[in-house]
């Protein structure tokens, strides 16, 4: 079984809609530990040692967020910024997240349609998120396609609770070691996984 961390940042989780549909139930999952960042540091002091030992503890690192200016929040910069650190994170002697896997967690506003080359944000979610996958590159662990919630401004309860339902799957999946990786990566999207299901 695999142990899977979910670093949950959002700044204005009470007018959330989404996200608390999405997280219900997450921090009562066995082998799942659920960190607001937000909570644990309202002052965004981050406990550099602290973080670092609960990364080392689980092989599935998730960031769970907002697509915010096509990015993450505020706190989960400063968090890479402190925790990354050379000869832990990366370099020739920083191998502490090697083969650990790395997915992100999304809930963008806007439509899946929105994100192409013709489309009002002009790239792809992934494009967009080429810095995230190249961090984790760079420290060796294994990058799989976002989940991405789209069109939280206009999307009913039923599709909430889809979203939340294959988000579920996906923890359970990953600890259990039943997804297919390989087949995983050949997506966009990771929620495409449980389109051909």
């Amino acid at each position: 079984m695999k142990k899977i961390l979910v670093l949950f940042a959002h700044p204005a989780f009470q007018k959330s809609r989404i996200n608390k549909i999405l997280i219900q139930d997450i921090d009562a999952m066995e082998g799942i530990t659920f960190h607001d960042l937000y909570q644990a540091y309202p002052e965004m002091d981050i406990d550099v040692k602290s973080e670092q030992q609960l990364i080392e503890e689980h092989d599935v690192i998730i960031f769970h967020h907002p697509f915010y200016w096509y990015s993450a929040p505020a706190i989960l910069k400063e968090w890479q910024d402190l925790v990354l650190q050379h000869g832990w994170a990366y370099g020739s002697h920083g191998e502490s997240l090697k083969d650990k896997m790395f997915l992100q967690v999304l809930t963008a506003g806007g439509e899946q349609k929105a994100y192409c080359k013709k489309g009002y944000n002009r790239f792809t979610i992934r494009q967009l998120l080429t810095p995230f996958e190249q961090t984790a590159n760079l420290c060796k662990m294994i990058y799989l396609p976002p989940f991405v919630v789209h069109g939280t401004h206009s999307i009913s309860k039923e599709e909430v609770l889809k979203h939340r339902n294959n988000y579920m799957d996906l923890l359970s999946g990953l600890r259990d070691e039943k997804i297919n990786i390989d087949d995983l990566m050949t997506k966009e999207y990771f929620n495409e996984f449980f389109l051909s299901k």
